[in-house]
Parts: C-alpha cells; sequence; structure tokens
C-alpha cells in the first residue's frame, strides 16, 4: 500500500507543476521516513556520496562544458543552421537538422543528460522563432538527445558489458545498425509529418535561403562540417585507440571545443566566465535531478518494489522468448522511476545467467535491453529526458506539449525493438563480420 501510495503522491506533485528533482527528493524522504525511520538520514547520505563519487558521472560537467562552449563558438549553430538552409526546401528540414546534429552529438557526449541539455540550448530557441509548434519541436530534441543511450560511446553500453562480462568494444560495433536505423526513422517521421501538417511546421522563406547562399563558400562548408567532425574524432577516437577512457575523453572533449572556439576567435575571457558558470547551472540541474532519483531508488528498494519485480521474473515458468518478454517490461517499468546505472547493477546479474541457461545471445540481450531503457527514458511521466529538456526550456513550453510532442518518437523506439527482436542479425551481423 505505501508503495502504491508513493508512486500516486509522486505522479499528483509532478502534475500540480512542482520541480521534478525536488518533488523526487521531497516524497522520498516523507516515504523513506516511515520506512527506515531515522535510520534514513544515515542510509541517504551514503548512498547519493556512492552516486557522485562513480567517475563515469565526472565526464557530465565536462560534456556539459564542451556542449556550452560550442554553442559559445558557434560551431554547432552554424552547422545546425547550416544543415537547416541547404534542407531549406525539404520538408521539415530544421528538424531533420535536429536529428543529424543529435546523432553527432550523442557520438560525442555518450551522456544522456549533456546531449539533451546541449540540443535544447542551441535548437528549441531556433525551431520556436521559425513558428515550429512546440510539440513537434521538443519531440524531435528529446528523442535525439536520447540518442546517446545507444550510439557509441554510450555509457549504458560500457556499463552492461562490465556487468554482463560483454566486450564493451562488439558492443559499440553492435550497436550501430541500431542507432543509424532510429536517426533514419526519426527522419522519415519528422519529413512525412511536415509534409502533412505545413501549419505546424513552416517552411524557411526563400528570401531568406537565397540571401544565405549568396555569403556561401566551398571553404565556409568545409569549415562548418569538418569542425564538428574533429570534436567527434577527439573524442571517439581516443576512446577507441585505447588513449583514454569514456570519462577521460570528456576532458578530450572540453579541451578541443575550447580550442576549437579559440580557432573561431571567439574564446575571450567573458566566454569562458559565462561557459563556467552556465555548465555549473546545468550541471546543478542534472545531478539534483540524479540525487532525487537516487532517493527515490533507496525508498523504492526499502518498500520492496525492486524484490516484486525480482521474485515476478524469477518465479515465472516461461518460454526464452516470453521471459525476455517479461524482462524488457520490468526494466521498461523501472526506468520510469531509477537511474539507469541502478537498473543496470540490480537487473543484469540477476538475469544474465537466466538467458544464458537460456542459450540467448547476451551480446543481442545487451542492445535490446539498452534499446528499452532508452524508451523508457522518453516516456512519459517520469522520463528523464524530459526532465532535462523542461530545465532548459523557455517558461513558456509547458510539461503537457513535451508529452505529447514525444509519444510519436516512442512508437518508434517500440517499432525497433521489435524489428532487433524479429531480426537479430540487425545486432549481430556488424561484431560477427569484424571478428
Amino acid at each position: 500500500m505505501l508503495l502504491a501510495l508513493l508512486f500516486i503522491c509522486l505522479f499528483g506533485a509532478l502534475l500540480l507543476g512542482y520541480p521534478v528533482a525536488f518533488t523526487l527528493a521531497g516524497v522520498s524522504l516523507i516515504f523513506g521516513y516511515f520506512t527506515f525511520g531515522v535510520d534514513l538520514f544515515y542510509l541517504l547520505p551514503l548512498r547519493i556520496f556512492g552516486t557522485m563519487s562513480n567517475q563515469i558521472l565526472i565526464s557530465v560537467p565536462l560534456f556539459v562544458y564542451m556542449g556550452v562552449m560550442l554553442e559559445k563558438s558557434g560551431i554547432a549553430s552554424r552547422l545546425l543552421n547550416t544543415m537547416a538552409i541547404l534542407l531549406g526546401k525539404v520538408k521539415g528540414g530544421l528538424a531533420i537538422s535536429v536529428a543529424i546534429v543529435g546523432a553527432m552529438l550523442a557520438a560525442s557526449t555518450g551522456i544522456v543528460g549533456a546531449t539533451v541539455v546541449t540540443m535544447g540550448l542551441m535548437s528549441l530557441p531556433s525551431m520556436l522563432k521559425r513558428g515550429y509548434s512546440p510539440e513537434y519541436s521538443t519531440g524531435i530534441i528529446a528523442a535525439s538527445g536520447t540518442l546517446g543511450q545507444i550510439i557509441p560511446p554510450s555509457i549504458v553500453l560500457i556499463l552492461m558489458g562490465s556487468v554482463m562480462n560483454i566486450s564493451i568494444g562488439d558492443l559499440f560495433i553492435a550497436a550501430v545498425i541500431p542507432g543509424v536505423l532510429l536517426v533514419t526513422f526519426y527522419i522519415i517521421y519528422v519529413y512525412v509529418y511536415a509534409g502533412l501538417n505545413p501549419d505546424k511546421v513552416p517552411s524557411i522563406p526563400k528570401a531568406e535561403i537565397d540571401e544565405f547562399k549568396k555569403t556561401l563558400s566551398f571553404s565556409s562548408l568545409l569549415r562548418t562540417f569538418v569542425l564538428p567532425f574533429v570534436l567527434i574524432i577527439a573524442v571517439l577516437g581516443s576512446i577507441f585507440m585505447g588513449i583514454a577512457s569514456p570519462t577521460e575523453a570528456a576532458g578530450v572533449g572540453a579541451l578541443a571545443a575550447t580550442l576549437l572556439t579559440a580557432l573561431e576567435k571567439k574564446l575571450t575571457w567573458k566566454a569562458v566566465k559565462e561557459s563556467a558558470l552556465e555548465s555549473g547551472s546545468l550541471t546543478s540541474m542534472v545531478f539534483m535531478i540524479l540525487v532525487g532519483a537516487t532517493a527515490f531508488g533507496l525508498v523504492f528498494r526499502g518498500l520492496g518494489g525492486d524484490e516484486i519485480l525480482v521474485e515476478l521474473i524469477q518465479g515465472s515458468d516461461l518460454s526464452p522468448y516470453m521471459f525476455l518478454a517479461l524482462v524488457l517490461l520490468g526494466i521498461f517499468l523501472a526506468g520510469f522511476f531509477i537511474d539507469f546505472i541502478e537498473i543496470i547493477f540490480i537487473f543484469m546479474p540477476v538475469v544474465t545467467p537466466i538467458f544464458s541457461l537460456y542459450g540467448l545471445d547476451l551480446l543481442w540481450v545487451a542492445i535490446l535491453v539498452s534499446l528499452n531503457l532508452q524508451t523508457s527514458f522518453l516516456t512519459p511521466p517520469f522520463g528523464f529526458s524530459l526532465f532535462y529538456l523542461k530545465g532548459v526550456a523557455p517558461k513558456s513550453i509547458k510539461t503537457s506539449q513535451i508529452y505529447k510532442g514525444i509519444i510519436p518518437y516512442i512508437c518508434i523506439q517500440l517499432l525497433l525493438i521489435i524489428l532487433v527482436i524479429t531480426f537479430p542479425k540487425l545486432v549481430t551481423f556488424l561484431p560477427t563480420i569484424m571478428e
């Protein structure tokens, strides 16, 4: 009963418009006191300290700084605007640009919170200014920003490989085809939607396109597209070549973004100061949500929520595919309330031996779970990516508009999960031929 009441109070507080991070932490503290008593105030600081001391999370402020510095340099926004103008005659050209740039940032960061925040800062004002509807704009931004869950260097895949004892390199390679398919499906959707709803997705005026093309040159195009790839190579290249860990690569990315800003002659003391202050503010917002999620996870387990889910899985006498479906459903539901790091360390050690007994390919299972977690990160009412976007969106953007805008992308991700279940070679093909 307390578990059910916990969800009701949390959902009710969110609907009343209270801040997500403080709602998670506040409701958890109240119910945690009735669950643990005074011991809560000993347990919770230990849990929060344990979460915050995770070395992987050190990359968050560095990647956020990289995104903010890119914004100050104008490189990312110039790439976004250039692609939008070049695709100006294409229906939904700016939204298509957002999907592509989101995929590029995902390949640079691997941190969902950082990518969603960066995309929200760069593209949302531009889309709203051009007359795109709030639902259409926030939907593609949140969906594209969450690509960091599946596109390497994904923190989810790194943790999954360590827990399931799978090669992280194989996981990165296996995620390439699903990641590319997901981006492709997003682009197809925004194009079709724009064609069917021209009033909600106005085209870029021909005069603006013609004016832009007058200033366009081969050298400017080269500069626009090469510099972001330099950043991606600096981050991913340092990982794939074994020079740096993902956390260290975040430092490489932050340094590379600073050097690129200097190359653009925009590295001033004012830019550095603003980038540091903005990075600190945004990082605090992301980590406050994480603290709230940690508190909620502690109380959720204290009330026996995780035991109920695990017993449901272990007690089921099902076929391998039915068992897989049950695990995916349980993880999907848990993803509403528990951070992906906690889900991976709670669920995967329990279910991995069972998957092995069933004879299922663990590489395939790991990619399915990662896609599933990505979907739960987007699903209302507790999708963490939606909270991150709401944190940097203009006050005129309502939570309900973000929820409405993300629904088509949830359907797309569910479609991809079904395709990967039906055609396992979408995951296993590249690792097999590269052995």
